[in-house]
């Protein structure tokens, strides 16, 4: 038996969910935006009583390991190696990309690739590509959007883009006959848990003094506002 608790905090959506040898047992999450210290705690304790559990029941905490927000990703790393330390569990990482793909993984069309997309700004986004198994057709990178971005995908396949970065794109992607858009995905813990289970399954675990997230982009500090005296 393996009861894994999976903390999601890649985007403003802040999110946690209980899984149990791969299946989903409840879910905690809000959209509200920069919460995520605020909530995160909260919606674990709360979590964990809503489904008659305690810390201690868990096997392993997952943690969503990006890329993303650094701020995001940077407490919810911090909250699963906290957790990780005090009750003496293992860490598994999840590709939040991959999670992503996953929310659509097992759906009826097999045929088409998925895109999942998260803004980075700009015209830019983080992007991978997945068949519908999740193998993965294109790494995690970083890319400017054009209306070649993805030709050499589009010109066989349909491809379904998703995540809070797709919006932006489909006006230079959606003229394509082969482009489609999931306009009401959000980003969710849940598509984390046969991904957690699968790895727990396997002992790929991650070292917790040395994990980081992947932030696939070096975060630059903007600099301070002038105070006005």
């Amino acid at each position: 038996m393996s009861l894994v608790l999976n903390i999601e905090t890649a985007t403003p959506v802040c999110s946690v969910a209980l899984g149990e040898e791969g299946n989903l047992l409840g879910f905690k999450e809000t959209a509200d935006g920069k919460s995520h210290a605020t909530h995160i705690t909260i919606f674990i304790e709360e979590l964990l009583k809503e489904c008659g559990k305690s810390l201690n029941d868990l096997d392993a905490i997952a943690v969503s390991k990006g890329p993303g927000s650094y701020t995001g990703l940077r407490i919810g790393v911090s909250t699963a190696k906290g957790l990780c330390y005090s009750l003496d569990k293992p860490l598994i990482s999840v590709d939040t990309m991959m999670s992503m793909a996953n929310a659509f993984a097992h759906e009826d069309d097999r045929s088409r690739l998925l895109c999942p997309m998260l803004d980075a700004r700009r015209m830019e986004v983080y992007s991978a590509v997945y068949d519908a198994a999740l193998q993965e057709k294109r790494a995690t990178s970083a890319v400017i959007i054009d209306e070649n971005a993805f030709s050499d995908f589009l010109k066989s396949s349909k491809v379904l883009f998703f995540g809070d970065g797709a919006d932006k794109c489909e006006p230079i992607l959606g003229k394509h006959k082969n482009a489609r858009f999931d306009v009401d995905y959000q980003i969710s813990a849940t598509s984390m848990v046969s991904l957690s289970a699968a790895k727990f399954e396997h002992e790929l675990f991650e070292d917790i003094a040395y994990f980081e997230p992947y932030y696939l982009k070096e975060f630059v500090a903007g600099k301070p506002k002038k105070l006005i005296p």
